[in-house]
């Protein structure tokens, strides 16, 4: 995301200033009064369980053995259950249904809030034009990355593996 350097409603350089007991980008003019509150975006998240396996995606910028859950940016429009739905059929093709909510997690170094779900999927994978590639992973071998979306998956996988480390 571009870092926002001007005011978008007078066009003068931001300057840093506390407002709410935080450092924030805000209008030196002020009878302009704006505040840049630099609040996280919603970004949805799936854990496509199909069968015993859970879906992995990689888009196509990413290392080749790098994987990750499906995700993508909340519409304006749409719940975050319709959301995570919308992105499981854009990306693999599939339809599904939503099983429960993982949980919210803050993702700092993109300034998003990720919602992460429990989607159960059937059906044949049909790659969309975000994705380079996907793997099916049983979930007895599923193993969560300490970061990000991995921090859901370490959460749902306590829940379906407790026996689990």
């Amino acid at each position: 995301m571009a870092e926002v350097t001007f005011c978008p409603q007078c066009a003068q350089a931001l300057r840093e200033r506390e407002v709410d007991g935080r450092t924030r980008k805000a209008c030196p003019d002020a009878d302009c009064g704006y505040v840049h509150w630099g609040n996280p975006v919603p970004v949805v998240a799936a854990i496509v369980q199909r069968g015993d396996e859970v879906l992995l995606a990689r888009q196509p910028t990413w290392p080749e053995k790098m994987f990750g859950l499906v995700t993508g940016f909340l519409e304006a429009d749409e719940s975050p259950e319709e959301g995570v739905l919308r992105e499981v059929e854009e990306e693999l093709g599939l339809r599904g249904e939503v099983v429960s909510l993982v949980g919210l997690y803050p993702f700092a170094v993109k300034n998003e809030l990720l919602i992460i779900y429990h989607v159960r999927a059937e059906g044949d994978v049909v790659l969309g034009e975000e994705l380079a590639a996907y793997k099916a992973v049983p979930i007895a071998r599923l193993k969560p990355w300490p970061f990000g979306t991995g921090l859901g998956l370490a959460d749902w996988l306590a829940q379906v593996r407790p026996e689990a480390p």
